[in-house]
């Protein structure tokens, strides 16, 4: 391991303690204090607004002390890594709080498949990334680097890192939702778990395919020889954007366990991300059209493919036909 690899493994698991360490002291010292009888008003303000707090604590702990580090390292790297373990974070913050109420069932469903989405997409940015930590940061972000350039110091605090907290905290709404209501499990609470596991293994297969084909595609480049200019097989045959796919279908798959419990407002968040994924889409896909060995190819996989939800291919003919 790299020295650079090896700090940045070591600002990673730090990180994340002032959140955890002043959580950890507030519980203490809520239960040294009777449940809460007599509490100043900062200790009285943590325990009556839950969701307040943990935007508190995501502003403080990651919109600045991640901008901080990045600003350090010239590299917003943290927030990609960061994705796959705020959720994980958050969902235990929930469950614990001293006002959390909740089924007990249910939230153990829910704790563990946010564990196996977690795990599944924490494999998947190492394995991306060649087993290393922080060797780059997303590609957009350095493009907007570029095109910020003297002012990216302070755009990046919010392109980057505030933004960030509308998008986690938004689709983390319905883990909030999960531990502040106490109904029985019903027949809906198996549909949420069902498209939420559909979601996590389409993506995984989506990805893992991705993954093989770029793999590929580097070893014929090293030997010199022609690229594969297009990944047509398997779930990509019948979607453009498999693994956005599946990765929505994870996040609507939590609406609604809270749709559920009386709380379908919380689509809101998905709806956002779910637009947001839209745009950036598009952006991959022009991003496609650029490489000149496979610009064309791409073109006539568009016009046969499904964007983003899996169907049937359009046959070339079709195509040609409608054109003309």
């Amino acid at each position: 391991m790299s020295r650079s690899n090896f700090n940045n493994a070591v600002v990673s698991f730090l990180v994340p303690l002032p959140s955890i360490l002043f959580y950890l002291y507030f519980v203490n010292h809520l239960q040294t204090n009777n449940g809460g009888a007599s509490l100043s008003p900062l200790w009285s303000w943590c325990f009556h607004h839950p969701l307040l707090l943990a935007n508190v604590l995501f502003f403080f702990n990651v919109n600045v002390l991640f901008w901080v580090i990045g600003r350090i390292q010239s590299s917003n790297w943290m927030i990609d890594l960061y994705w796959t373990v705020i959720p994980v974070m958050l969902v235990y913050y929930y469950a614990t709080h001293p006002l959390a109420q909740f089924d007990l069932w249910r939230s153990k469903v829910v704790i563990m498949l946010t564990w196996v989405w977690s795990i599944r997409l924490t494999h998947n940015y190492f394995r991306r990334e060649n087993w290393q930590w922080g060797a780059r940061e997303d590609w957009r972000f350095t493009d907007m680097r570029r095109q910020y350039g003297r002012h990216w110091w302070w755009i990046s605090f919010f392109a980057v890192y505030f933004s960030q907290q509308i998008f986690l905290i938004g689709i983390c709404l319905p883990l909030y939702v999960v531990h502040s209501v106490d109904m029985p499990l019903n027949m809906w609470d198996f549909v949420a778990a069902s498209v939420c596991l559909c979601g996590i293994v389409i993506a995984y297969f989506a990805d893992t395919q991705l993954h093989d084909f770029v793999t590929t595609n580097s070893k014929l480049k090293q030997l010199g020889k022609p690229m594969v200019p297009n990944l047509d097989r398997g779930l990509w045959r019948y979607s453009r954007h498999p693994n956005y796919f599946g990765e929505q279908l994870w996040w609507w798959g939590l609406v609604v366990f809270a749709w559920n419990l009386g709380h379908g407002w919380t689509f809101v968040g998905a709806l956002i991300n779910s637009m947001c994924l839209a745009y950036v889409t598009v952006l991959v896909e022009r991003r496609m059209l650029k490489q000149e060995y496979r610009a064309e190819a791409y073109r006539l996989y568009q016009k046969t493919t499904s964007g983003c939800v899996p169907w049937f291919k359009s046959s070339v003919i079709a195509v040609k036909d409608k054109d003309t």
